[in-house]
């Protein structure tokens, strides 16, 4: 049966526009009444008693909206929105767009955990501090490391904690001015390279070789007595793990490094392979990719950073340590980095990947990491015969991991439609999600699939199916790919200019409003 392409999708396209652009002045959405007199006797001067400082020299620039406005604004944008709970969703899947369980939210929305605060004392929140070190021991067995930190808050942070541990390791021996260089490979995150160099070490990356594995001469040519540590990702981004993994760690460690390694595409390897084998001296999980806890808009997320026992000394403060009978925040760490966060990292990411596992089990870590590997390798095959494209690295003989780094280079070569445009029309399709990889493309034309766990066969031929129609559209009628999309909420800005502009960037709509409107 030929695979559904949902050529009747409409969205919902309100153009909606900021809240602040309906502002009408003088609306209320609620009348608040003043206080009676005998309240205002008794309260007395309230603003009186504020530190000057802490008063408001002018009102909150607030939008003025009614109720019945309010409301409709963000129904509105509700119904403009795709994810993985209401349309196929499939690419970057260990990045969370896959579905995660629903009975995880209701644990992390019920009063007993959601009214902690984490400056309760801790005799009060043993339980979240049993789940803490519970799945810190878990960690610790997946990863084969001997201690976790779960303080960072996400990927990139605990990469950057990693890189903060090397620098305090160095330090510490007195050698940090001398091993001041980091290794990496071009296609590992690139928070490998960013992270280090954000703390102070010169990047060395390393390209790959004809297969598309990290070239083993050019790390031979760059290790020295300035190698701090090897930062690399493995699988790589490509999809291609290195066979020789091994072999990189033992030259790194025969000229003095550490070695750090990326576990961010872990749903490959679950219950396969485990750092400590390979020979790794830290590495880390992205918590909310890898193990089932659901994060968007950039956030909530949470890194788990994990290390051998010579470098536990260095790790963030405060620790989760059990005496036998009750657990505790332990500070007394006198070599730690300090605190990389507040607190102790995000809670309900824990909680709720900690029942994840628990749910799963060691078989089903396994599978987890089985499926990946064997829907990758699915869609991949059904690619191949879908006319301009192609994927990076055909034909060395490596089968892919948990993704694939694809290539429209051919289609835009015939027809001048490229990954930005065949983006933009698989909106068409009801379909959210198709990444095409970090800048710079080192790839041209790039779209990067990463299938996990969580697709039937129907998802995957579906997908497959959509991007297989766009490609006969793209050569039957380029311009209409190129103008898309058409039937989604999402369209072309008219100001794309704007976007490379440093002078209109901005967090806020009040800040945009000032940088552009003087």
């Amino acid at each position: 049966m030929t695979a559904r392409v949902r050529k009747d999708y409409q969205q919902a396209r309100w153009n909606e526009p900021v809240i602040y652009e309906l502002s009408l002045p003088g609306a209320r959405g609620v009348l608040v009444p003043m206080p009676d007199g005998e309240v205002q006797a008794k309260a007395g001067d309230v603003l009186g008693r504020l530190p000057k400082g802490m008063r408001r020299a002018e009102l909150p620039n607030l939008p003025e909206l009614s109720q019945k406005h309010v409301l409709s604004h963000y129904l509105h944008l509700s119904q403009e929105t795709l994810g993985s709970n209401i349309t196929n969703d499939i690419s970057e899947g260990t990045c969370t767009m896959k579905y995660n369980p629903r009975i995880n939210e209701v644990l992390v929305g019920d009063p007993r955990f959601a009214e902690l605060h984490p400056d309760q004392d801790e005799d009060t929140v043993q339980g979240i501090l049993e789940i803490y070190h519970r799945f810190s021991q878990i960690i610790k067995e997946i990863s084969g490391m001997d201690e976790v930190t779960f303080q960072p808050g996400g990927g990139n942070h605990a990469v950057y904690t990693a890189a903060s541990v090397v620098r305090a390791y160095w330090a510490a021996r007195g050698q940090l001015e001398q091993r001041n260089e980091i290794i990496t490979t071009i296609f590992s995150h690139p928070c490998d390279a960013a992270a280090p160099a954000t703390a102070g070490f010169k990047v060395i990356t390393l390209y790959p070789d004809k297969q598309g594995i990290p070239d083993i001469e050019a790390l031979k040519a760059a290790v020295s007595e300035h190698t701090a540590a090897i930062f690399m990702t493995n699988p790589e981004d490509i999809g291609i793990f290195n066979p020789r993994v091994d072999d990189f760690v033992r030259i790194v460690h025969e000229a003095g490094g550490l070695c750090f390694y990326d576990q961010a595409n872990a749903n490959a390897f679950l219950g396969v392979a485990r750092a400590r084998e390979a020979g790794f001296d830290m590495c880390h999980f992205n918590v909310h990719k890898t193990f089932g806890t659901p994060h968007g808009g950039e956030g909530p997320a949470n890194g788990a950073f994990c290390c051998a026992n010579e470098l536990a000394p260095f790790l963030p403060v405060p620790r989760v340590v059990y005496d036998g009978k009750k657990y505790h925040l332990d500070y007394d760490k006198p070599q730690s980095i300090g605190k990389v966060r507040d607190f102790m990292g995000t809670a309900g990411v824990i909680l709720k990947a900690y029942a994840w596992t628990m749910m799963m089990g060691a078989e089903g870590l396994r599978e987890t990491a089985d499926v990946s590997v064997i829907n990758n390798n699915y869609m991949l095959a059904k690619m191949e015969g879908i006319r301009g494209l192609d994927y990076a690295f055909r034909g060395n003989g490596i089968r892919r991991q948990e993704q694939v780094r694809y290539t429209w280079e051919p289609l835009k070569n015939d027809t001048g439609v490229g990954t930005d445009d065949v983006n933009n029309r698989i909106a068409d399709y009801g379909i959210e999600h198709y990444w095409t990889s970090h800048h710079p493309w080192v790839i041209p034309e790039p779209m990067t699939l990463e299938p996990c766990e969580t697709y039937s066969i129907d998802d995957l031929d579906e997908y497959v199916e959509v991007i297989r129609t766009i490609s006969e559209e793209a050569y039957a009628d380029p311009a209409f790919v190129k103008a898309a999309p058409h039937r989604a909420a999402s369209h072309r800005r008219n100001d794309d200019a704007s976007l490379d502009d440093p002078a209109k960037w901005a967090v806020t709509w009040r800040a945009h409003v000032k940088k552009t409107r003087k």
